[in-house]
């Protein structure tokens, strides 16, 4: 019989509806009842795509003997750390501080007061390297509320009261909310040079994460200083990651991580979030390298590969609503009826020799890096390029890839998580929109708009308040965090660029409202959490770039964008107290404030603010647009429109700008200094060249 679950819209909450584990959803309901019956409160996190999650599902959740003990003496709390990010935040901190480390499945005891006492991530169902069975931790944590109730809640007391004494304001140097100086993100660059794998790309050993805004701020770091070390450790990590197993050679995206430092063998789940930021860098490197004439033909590899992730988001996690999915599983049937991690993406051999004959299999192995011995389990390989190659035949890898891709869509797909995340689509709407414009590709910037629409008509309500998901074109019930605010206002700003429609720069000002409001503190640092949000035993406040754009550096870029567009001294001051967390943080962890150090370095330079005006079907229009989006200075924000009132109202940057000579043109400010319209495309681009 399904339990509570069976209520609930996110699929990973779904997959626990039938477990014989009386599952709770998070609600004050859940900790009433625990109050009710004097019993403790088993909290479980997890996400749809997290192997792990699964292996402990499958091997104590769906045990009948562990869901009696669990259903006698616990409540059981199920949350899907995606939809509820500030439940996740909260206690994993308090997971982290008192173990050193965490991951998912979270596993976390607390008190009906939801204060926490006892913490864990996995445990085996017997006992393991060192690890209790969850059985054993089941009933250590029963006995000592049993025997122990006040010793328990002296713990409980004494964890919450450290986190409460937790502040990121003592980061800050008192009095010193300041974005970073030129030697400040010359400092970082250099501790980012120090991390930096030579050999391999990226950043640090295994595993090995997509560093995705690290490269974003070297990038704009080389466009505003002409560094070419920030170029070269920008360009050879992108390559080796496009290169590698991480990178799916045939469909196109990007896998979460790589478990070795060597790109070869990935952990395979998809996420939206790591492909939308990586659609965007490598558009952006393609920018960058592409007019230079690079030897090693990186622009080229740029251009696919932002191509063929783009086209991979579309394809593969667009819903029917026009939003974009959240992941696909790392796991999927391996025709044996096992759920196999990888099973869809690796090859053996033999399944070439199946698929493409004995010719063009062996063709296939050499190019992708497939040997009997196989880079992965049981035999198979992981496709990687694993050399640069030089002259191949260009039709007959197409025709292989393309046989392949068929033949692998015939196997048992991943399972996707299809609720959509509005933070998550907010990253996909910049991404497609401006990988949309440089590549000529209309298609995607009509992707980023269906998906703009879904979020305006399903997640905002009547007061421009937004909910943070909705799955099926229905909107779930969980408010919105920082994130969604700022990630969903950067990809309506990026949008108002591509497409020149002023109403998106509306409707980012009003959720760029919100976060002053409901997020900022009187001393300008931000929460992650709204001040009318369910009150958690912390609020959470965490500025630190992981797999996302954190709330704080993600606002901090979108209220920046919206000043520069709109001349709001309101935001751009905003914009000013956030990056002071960068300036404290960017020299001592550069790797974990790397889209703090992007926004600094368009903070330095200006940004630069382009008006185009002119008809909008006039060719000069478009080549002036076109040129000023391609413009490389960091944070270059663009405004286009006819002349007139209309556009100056949504875009204030539009305002009182007149054709020169009858003649589109396009106005370029910086540091409240306007240089004179140009009607030339190549001056306009040479102007935008830090």
């Amino acid at each position: 019989m399904p339990n509570r679950l069976a209520h609930e819209t996110s699929p990973y909450l779904l997959q626990h509806a039938d477990n014989p584990v009386d599952w709770w959803p998070w609600s004050p309901e859940a900790f009433e009842e625990a109050r009710r019956r004097g019993v403790p409160v088993l909290l479980s996190v997890g996400y749809s795509s997290c192997h792990w999650c699964h292996v402990m599902a499958h091997e104590s959740f769906e045990d009948p003997a562990v869901a009696a003990l669990l259903n006698e003496h616990f409540v059981a709390v199920k949350v899907d750390r995606e939809e509820r990010p500030d439940v996740d935040a909260v206690y994993m901190e308090a997971v982290q501080a008192a173990t050193g480390q965490g991951g998912w499945p979270m596993t976390v005891f607390l008190t009906p007061d939801a204060e926490p006492f006892y913490f864990g991530t996995y445990f085996p169902p017997e006992p393991r390297h060192g690890m209790p069975s969850f059985g054993q931790v089941l009933e250590g944590v029963r006995g000592a509320w049993t025997d122990r109730r006040d010793e328990v809640g002296e713990v409980a007391g004494r964890i919450v009261a450290d986190l409460a004494g937790r502040s990121l304001a003592e980061s800050l140097p008192e009095g010193d909310q300041r974005p970073p100086r030129p030697e400040e993100l010359h400092a970082a660059l250099m501790g980012l040079t120090r991390e930096c794998d030579a050999v391999h790309g990226g950043f640090g050993g295994a595993p090995k994460f997509p560093p995705s805004m690290v490269l974003e701020f070297l990038l704009r770091h080389h466009a505003r200083t002409g560094s070419a070390g920030a170029l070269e450790m920008a360009g050879a990590t992108c390559a080796a990651m496009a290169r590698g197993g991480i990178y799916d050679q045939l469909g196109g995206g990007f896998a979460r991580y790589s478990v070795d430092r060597e790109w070869v063998v990935p952990h395979f789940e998809k996420m939206l979030y790591d492909n939308a930021l990586l659609c965007r860098t490598y558009a952006h490197l393609w920018r960058a390298t592409a007019r230079d004439g690079a030897a090693d033909g990186l622009g080229d590899l740029a251009r696919r590969i932002a191509l063929e992730t783009a086209d991979f988001m579309v394809r593969e996690l667009r819903t029917d609503q026009g939003g974009f999915a959240s992941a696909l599983d790392a796991d999927s049937d391996d025709g044996t009826g096992r759920h196999t991690e990888g099973a869809y993406y690796v090859w053996t051999p033999e399944q070439l020799r199946a698929v493409l004959g004995e010719k063009d299999a062996e063709f296939a192995a050499t190019y992708f890096g497939v040997t009997e011995e196989g880079t992965f389990e049981e035999g198979a390989s992981v496709l990687q390029l694993p050399e640069t190659h030089g002259l191949v035949d260009v039709d007959r890898v197409a025709s292989v890839r393309e046989r392949l891709l068929a033949a692998r869509a015939e196997r048992p797909r991943p399972g996707r998580d299809d609720k959509v995340v509005a933070s998550w689509n907010g990253l996909a709407i910049a991404a497609l929109a401006e990988t949309g414009v440089y590549f000529d590709r209309p298609d995607l910037v009509q992707a980023a708009t269906d998906a703009a629409d879904l979020l305006v008509r399903v997640h905002m309500d009547w007061q421009a308040r937004l909910h943070r998901t909705s799955r099926d074109g229905t909107a779930g019930a969980n408010a919105g965090v920082l994130d969604d605010y700022a990630n969903v206002a950067e990809g309506f700003l990026a949008l108002a660029s591509a497409t020149g429609e002023g109403v998106w720069v509306e409707f980012a000002g009003f959720f760029l409202d919100t976060v002053l409001v409901q997020f900022t503190a009187p001393d300008g640092t931000l929460y992650d959490t709204a001040a009318d949000a369910e009150r958690l035993i912390r609020r959470p406040q965490d500025p630190t770039d992981n797999a996302t754009p954190s709330g704080w550096t993600a606002a901090a870029g979108a209220l920046l964008s919206y000043a520069a567009l709109t001349g709001s001294a309101l935001h751009r001051d905003a914009a000013e107290r956030a990056l002071g967390i960068v300036t404290a943080l960017g020299g001592r962890a550069p790797r974990f404030i790397g889209w703090g150090l992007a926004v600094a370095e368009a903070a330095l330079d200006g940004p630069r603010e382009v008006a185009v005006v002119g008809p909008p079907d006039d060719p000069a229009t478009r080549a002036l647009h076109r040129a000023a989006l391609l413009g490389t200075a960091p944070g270059t924000v663009v405004a286009l429109g006819a002349p007139g009132a209309d556009a100056a109202a949504e875009v204030p940057l539009l305002m009182a700008r007149p054709l020169v000579d009858g003649k589109p043109a396009a106005y370029v400010c910086r540091h409240f200094t306007c240089e004179r319209p140009t009607t030339d495309p190549e001056e306009l681009a040479e102007r935008l060249r830090s």
